[in-house]
């Protein structure tokens, strides 16, 4: 009998597998905006910039990782093997998107020569579904929202046999959801080996996006050991789709109503992953939500500041800290003239991210 696969179960490991897939997974940039840093009034800010990613996303660590990893562990072999042997009976993979998980599930697929299917809701923009039909992905347009579409590619993939790659599930110890948190973990082993090679102090404040969460878990966990006192751990969401500040208030995972419409396209969620929510709570993690206005501004703050370009959902973190920041008093997020902080530039301008 052959032995099961050895997945990589650490973010070294992950990053390993990535980067023989292109070297498009190269480290990104960890950019010190010193100007930002003065305008905003603290000492540093430190900004991930993972518009330098391949697909121009944070998004394809996790969904392209999830996938192959899934593909890989129903073949019984590596995720090396499975690419370099492309077997012809692999499962379709699907999954559910705004835009930027599917474009990496449907990478994931391409790189091992299987189907993929991804539901989209219809606030997607046209340009987001175009790119991840270049990559080979059938889209199914749904009525409704983010978490309709979710709904939908679950029933499908029991319906088709096929596996689900989603970034969210109501169940914390859904294998694939972390899976997809594992991959987005190696923003944070970059993050720290980055620090330590520059020799600088570390953060003491984290501002990083939250959709249904998976990012801010994922940088939460890995840094939350890094983080230098009074060590905040910051999610920032939009007002419109505040899915994450629902669960927090009831301590439960919920879906809110509405139809989500926001700015930060990314972030148009209504139900937080449990999974996610589950690490958020452990560690101690506040949250933000931001006016549509502050997110509109957030890409030209950083833009004006020397940082990359980027989109409303790319700046969610940075809004974040300026409205935190705008209330400098507040002692409950601990910020200060001498607050150090790291956000993530979660993606880069659309028009940058079609190359």
């Amino acid at each position: 009998m052959q032995p099961p696969p050895t997945l990589p179960e650490n973010t070294a490991a992950i990053a390993a597998v990535l980067r023989q897939l292109s070297p498009a997974y190269a480290v990104t940039p960890l950019l010190d905006l010193k100007e930002l840093a003065g305008r905003l009034g603290v000492a540093q800010v430190l900004a991930k910039d993972e518009g330098r990613r391949m697909l121009g996303s944070f998004k394809s660590l996790g969904g392209t990782y999830a996938g192959l990893a899934a593909l890989a562990r129903h073949k019984g072999i590596e995720i090396a093997e499975l690419v370099a042997q492309r077997p012809r009976d692999l499962p379709a993979l699907v999954c559910a998107s705004d835009g930027n998980h599917g474009l990496a599930v449907a990478a994931a697929a391409r790189f091992a020569g299987a189907q993929a299917k991804v539901f989209l809701h219809a606030g997607v923009p046209q340009s987001r579904a175009q790119r991840i039909a270049a990559q080979g992905a059938a889209i199914v347009w749904m009525q409704g929202t983010y978490d309709d579409a979710v709904d939908a590619a679950a029933a499908a993939a029991q319906a088709e046999g096929s596996i689900l790659v989603a970034d969210t599930a109501p169940d914390a110890s859904d294998r694939i959801v972390r899976d997809v948190m594992a991959g987005y973990g190696v923003i944070a082993h970059e993050v720290r080996e980055q620090i330590a090679a520059a020799g600088g102090a570390a953060p003491t404040h984290l501002f990083v996006q939250a959709g249904v969460g998976g990012l801010a878990a994922a940088l939460a966990d890995g840094l939350r050991d890094l983080l230098a006192p009074p060590a905040r751990i910051v999610a920032v969401e939009p007002e419109r789709c505040a899915c994450l500040a629902a669960a927090f208030a009831q301590d439960r995972v919920v879906r809110i109503g509405g139809d989500l419409a926001t700015a930060a396209e990314m972030l148009s969620c209504g139900e937080a992953s449990a999974a996610a929510f589950e690490i958020l709570r452990a560690v101690g993690a506040q949250v933000v939500t931001v006016s549509e206005r502050e997110l509109e501004d957030a890409p030209n703050l950083l833009r004006g500041a020397g940082g990359p370009a980027t989109t409303p959902s790319g700046a969610t973190g940075l809004a974040g800290l300026a409205r935190v920041v705008s209330e400098m008093d507040e002692p409950h997020f601990a910020l200060s003239a001498e607050s150090r902080v790291l956000i993530v530039v979660s993606e880069a301008a659309v028009n940058e991210a079609d190359r």
